[in-house]
């Protein structure tokens, strides 16, 4: 979980020292610039978080209870069309590649290309006239970073007949630099619990719904082009899942698979004060302007369940827009 935070962050600070040099090129610019920039990997952290709530289409009879610990890796390594985005310099009011080119395709939060360099340039007077160079951002698999991980402890208690309902919960994480919370609330139906005999089938058939939300915080210092104050990243992800669900009856090792439906949505406020100090533009801003991305899709879901007393393990990988692996270590009674 703190591995997370770590990742996470690392993104955020990326980005952030984006945000600041680009406003040297104007608010506008520099808006659409980083909601391209951080589309994917908000994408990404949407279906992460989504991830993880059952292993099973059975649901716990009244009292049963299990406690876990679940952690998921969200892949990206053969997504190269997240990795990367086309500028396209007539799309800007100021933006400029330093090497004369008007379209060219630069990184995302994700993505891993260096070294291109931009400027903007204007008339700040009578035959006098102001410029300034820096580089856009790589992302995170120039890192050597593939994947977006997210974990949480969960809990599940069996309410009436065939009625399950789960709560999972992060701390709240906080570094020098990044602070990072989660919470989430789920409600899982077994179908198969209203049957004559339905323990003699086997397999069970459920249905489940779920809603995550996660807050991110991250404060960073001012670059050489921009100074400022309260300079930060506030993100929140909304997420709900919709499953369908199927498991076989064995008594150690189960199989389970599941369809389902995912939607959520990011937002992202670039806040604080920022001052720019060279270059043409050299305004002031402050809580210069907010992202929000939409996320949905199918998903399907394999996974397998050992199940040894009170002591469960479980792992499953789901596929989608961003696949997923997921894995639990979990604690229950009946």
């Amino acid at each position: 979980m703190i591995l997370a935070a770590a990742i996470i962050g690392s993104s955020a600070l990326s980005a952030q020292t984006s945000a600041n040099n680009l406003l040297a090129a104007g608010v506008e610019d520099a808006e659409r610039f980083m909601t391209d920039y951080l589309s994917p990997v908000s994408e990404a952290s949407i279906y992460s978080i989504s991830s993880g709530w059952f292993n099973s289409a059975s649901a716990k009879p009244l009292g049963g209870f299990e406690i876990s610990v679940i952690g998921n890796l969200t892949g990206f390594k053969n997504k190269e069309d997240k990795k990367s985005f086309i500028l396209d310099t007539s799309e800007y009011e100021n933006l400029q590649f330093q090497d004369g080119s008007t379209s060219k395709e630069v990184s995302t939060a994700l993505g891993d290309i260096e070294g291109i360099g931009v400027f903007v340039e204007a008339e700040v007077a009578p035959g006098i006239t102001a410029r300034e160079d820096f580089e856009l951002p790589t992302g995170l698999s120039s890192e050597g970073i593939d994947f977006i991980p997210s974990g949480y402890l969960q809990a599940s208690v069996g309410l009436v007949k065939g009625t399950e309902i789960k709560a999972r919960f992060l701390p709240k994480i906080q570094t020098d630099e990044v602070s990072i919370g989660l919470y989430g609330i789920g409600l899982q139906h077994e179908f198969t619990s209203h049957l004559p005999a339905d323990k003699l089938l086997p397999i069970a058939i459920s249905g489940l719904i779920g809603y995550t939300h996660l807050d991110g915080t991250y404060d960073f210092t001012n670059t050489s082009i921009i100074d400022g104050e309260n300079q930060r990243i506030d993100a929140a992800i909304n997420s709900w899942n919709f499953q369908a669900i199927v498991s076989t009856r064995l008594p150690v090792i189960n199989f389970y698979g599941a369809l389902g439906y995912l939607s959520g949505t990011s937002t992202t406020d670039v806040l604080g004060t920022y001052r720019v100090q060279s270059g043409p533009f050299q305004e002031s801003y402050t809580d210069p302007f907010s992202i929000e991305k939409k996320a949905s899709g199918v998903t399907a879901n394999l996974g397998a369940k050992l199940k040894l007393g009170f002591f469960r393990l479980n792992a499953d990988y789901s596929l989608g827009e961003f696949n997923n692996l997921s894995v639990g270590v979990n604690f229950g009674f009946r």
